[in-house]
């Protein structure tokens, strides 16, 4: 049975076509995974079959009585609510329901004896229902799911307004999860959770009992949770059954064998072209040439397997800093109040250093006081006076600016031909290089962020979650680069995949924090 069926759907953006004639079938109890290239347009599908966008032409069609919750990372929470008043919005229904039976029990003060009878049926109906649904456990299932990724670390009666943009998705996820609809639609959830965190989703999601749509680049996640592909490419969405490393097996042997039938069709069309040109004149032979000509006009031209692009990140180099990059004494780092105890840590030269810990405890803070970004609440840190940095952000807000104008605006030496061939080697195509960072994809976005990164002359890189949003291509590329610059790195991500063979010492932040974990 099909919960999802679209058919023949197309979807153009300006002069960019997003989808066309494309096809998807999501089946009951069905765990899909949508890939594809950063910029393809998973994120759009997304919003074509919540309603948020109208196809230009074709049919979405959702089976009758199906709800579903989408994990949207850009949905703004209310000001001035607390965490755990927003994550009990997850149960609106049910208070809806408990104040239509105190309602029933103030009409039973005055009126006959018909009427409360009916009023007592009904009031015990909800009464049922309430209990049924779990009611009167509300508070301990939200402290459940919700320390189970994460928020009990922030604190539940923390003003949403005060949190970071990675915890504001966690608590987004957490009020899908406790609405329990019967189709769940995640783009990107392991954005921003810790390790612990991905393996508790992780567990929640291969027990899902109903079907989920999930966008990810963590190959790790997919192959854990999902059980059927669908492959978003020029318009295209292909289905195939099985993991993510099942989908690639049977993507690379399709690419292969396209390849192969497009170069025996190329020599036939190099043959019959050969044919028609040495005999269309001669008398006796024409009718040989037209039959091939027309033989060659009815030909259903294959095409080359599309070349996978991946960037080419190369970080610039410049000379050495002295032996001690970071030296930091008694250092305690926050905001309004200490997020941690007094560290005393040294980075030296060289070194590859992993920041790692549950989220919220400080690591990008920590970042941001080693780089003067933020004063110290106490003690002491001390810079290199010869270090260069490259920093990517965890989070930073976009401006008005094109790809273009972000680049030159801070490199304004620069020709137009460099800076579009810097991005270009970051993975832009000619029509993102023109974009509003506004509207790229994260991943897009990210790229933008990296070159700035690139362009500059460093002897230390310091990247916090550089790998959110970006595709398996982009991670390979960036992992490749950062083994090859000789400088030092400093790291914050929660994939091991990606840094495992990558830095030489790991730091576990949580001996520092001053949270109960």
């Amino acid at each position: 049975m099909s919960v999802l069926k679209c058919t023949d759907v197309s979807f153009s953006f300006g002069n960019r076509t997003i989808l066309e004639d494309a096809s998807f079938v999501m089946q009951k109890g069905e765990h899909i995974g949508l890939i594809g290239f950063n910029g393809e347009g998973k994120t759009t599908f997304i919003k074509l079959i919540t309603g948020e966008l109208t196809p230009d032409q074709g049919k979405i069609e959702w089976a009758r009585r199906i709800t579903t919750g989408y994990l949207d990372q850009y949905t703004n929470l209310t000001k001035g609510k607390t965490i755990r008043e927003v994550l009990r919005e997850a149960f609106s229904y049910m208070f809806d329901l408990e104040a239509e039976m105190n309602a029933l029990y103030e009409k039973m003060a005055d009126c006959t004896e018909e009427e409360m009878n009916q009023y007592m049926e009904d009031a015990g109906e909800i009464a049922s229902e309430l209990d049924a649904a779990g009611f009167y456990s509300i508070d301990s299932t939200i402290e459940e799911v919700a320390n189970g990724l994460g928020l009990g670390d922030i604190g539940l009666d923390r003003d949403v307004t005060d949190l970071s943009g990675g915890q504001r998705s966690k608590v987004l996820l957490t009020k899908l999860i406790l609405q329990k609809p019967m189709i769940l639609i995640l783009d990107e959830p392991t954005n921003f959770l810790d390790e612990e965190q991905v393996n508790w989703l992780k567990n929640y999601l291969v027990n899902y009992e109903n079907a989920f749509l999930l966008v990810s680049h963590d190959v790790d996640f997919l192959n854990t949770v999902v059980n059927v592909i669908y492959h978003m490419e020029d318009g295209s969405l292909t289905r195939y059954k099985g993991n993510y490393d099942q989908y690639m097996q049977m993507y690379e042997i399709e690419r292969r064998n396209q390849n192969i039938a497009y170069e025996k069709q190329q020599k036939e069309i190099k043959d019959l072209q050969e044919f028609i040109n040495k005999n269309k004149a001669r008398v006796a032979t024409t009718d040989l040439a037209k039959s091939r000509q027309r033989r060659l006009d009815k030909m259903e031209i294959i095409d080359k397997a599309k070349e996978l692009v991946k960037p080419n990140f190369k970080f610039k180099e410049c000379g050495a800093s002295g032996k001690f990059v970071f030296t930091c004494e008694n250092l305690v780092i926050g905001y309004n109040e200490p997020l941690s105890k007094p560290i005393t840590l040294t980075i030296e030269r060289g070194e590859r250093v992993l920041f790692r810990g549950a989220n919220g405890i400080g690591k990008s803070t920590l970042l941001k006081t080693l780089l003067n970004i933020i004063p110290p609440l106490s003690g002491e840190c001390k810079m290199d006076y010869n270090i260069h940095y490259g920093y990517f952000a965890q989070e930073e807000e976009y401006s008005k600016n094109t790809a273009h104008e972000e680049i030159w605006q801070m490199y304004p030496s620069m020709t137009n031909a460099e800076v579009r061939g810097a991005l270009a080697a970051c993975g832009l195509t000619k029509d993102k290089i023109e974009s509003l960072m506004v509207v790229l994809s994260g991943g897009e976005a990210a790229k933008v962020r990296l070159c700035k990164i690139m362009l500059t002359e460093c002897n230390t890189l310091i990247l916090d979650e550089p790998t959110n949003h970006l595709d398996v291509l982009a991670k390979e590329s960036l992992k490749e680069a950062i083994k090859a610059f000789k400088g030092t790195v400093i790291l914050v991500c929660h994939e091991n995949e990606f840094y495992t063979d990558l830095v030489t010492r790991i730091e576990d932040c949580e001996k520092w924090t001053t949270k109960v974990l």
